[in-house]
């Protein structure tokens, strides 16, 4: 038989056990409506459409971007990579139309993501329970994997200001990428071509199709007029 003081350090264990187990803490986190993924694969893919075009018509010309055409997810950081790209080519891009000698108007054809699903296995459902309502019944995956696929398509078009007469025009102008995550019992894993996503640096080179560029010598002489000092 246990002795007395066995039963006495049994009941002091549960009493710790049942004070920790109803011991809690809450934290209250909020997420944006959309996820890091959705917008790098929009933003990855518009860099790689505007990748296509070649631009070094408009060197050293004083540029207008219209963008009243253009209208898709994320315009604003589209019309910014635009003016970047012209910017790179040597355009120089005016805030309106009246100073510039040629009009670039802008406009998209699809910026977006298609998404599939498939799973081998028990997808999560609700299983009704006579007078208890429902029993959520957990997903289990054999093997289940989430596909998502963003395509861009973008297009420009070039005329003078003053005589209306057409310059250029970019055609088609398209860029993917992907995200695809895939799961087989406890094991997942992730294939991308997102930059951002890549953790080993080759893997980063492979995928990057934006690279930094400098024109140092289109610096603006810089202020050397000293400031007066009060006597």
């Amino acid at each position: 038989m246990w002795k007395r003081e066995n039963w006495l350090a049994v009941e002091i264990f549960l009493l710790l056990l049942a004070l920790l187990a109803s011991g809690c803490a809450t934290f209250d986190m909020t997420n944006p409506p959309r996820s890091v993924t959705e917008q790098l694969l929009l933003s990855t893919s518009a860099d790689r459409a505007l990748t296509n075009a070649d631009l070094s018509i408009f060197t050293n010309r004083k540029v207008f971007l219209d963008t009243a055409y253009f209208d898709s997810y994320d315009s604003k950081y589209v019309i910014g990579a635009i003016r970047d790209a012209l910017s790179r080519a040597g355009a120089l891009l005016t805030l309106d139309a009246k100073s510039s000698e040629i009009i670039v108007e802008a406009r998209s054809g699809a910026l977006s993501i298609d998404s599939s699903d498939s799973l081998f296995g028990i997808p999560k459902m609700g299983m009704p329970v006579p007078l208890s309502g429902a029993l959520d019944i957990p997903e289990v995956a054999l093997y289940k994997s989430q596909k998502q696929q963003s395509i861009a398509k973008f297009a420009l078009l070039a005329y003078a200001n003053q005589s209306k007469a057409h310059i250029y025009s970019s055609g088609p102008l398209d860029g993917k990428s992907f995200n695809f995550y895939h799961k087989m019992l406890f094991i997942s894993w992730t294939k991308s071509d997102i930059p951002e996503k890549q953790k080993k640096p080759k893997k980063i080179q492979k995928y990057q199709s934006w690279h930094e560029l400098y024109t140092p010598e289109n610096m603006p002489a810089a202020n050397t007029n000293s400031v007066p000092t009060k006597k």
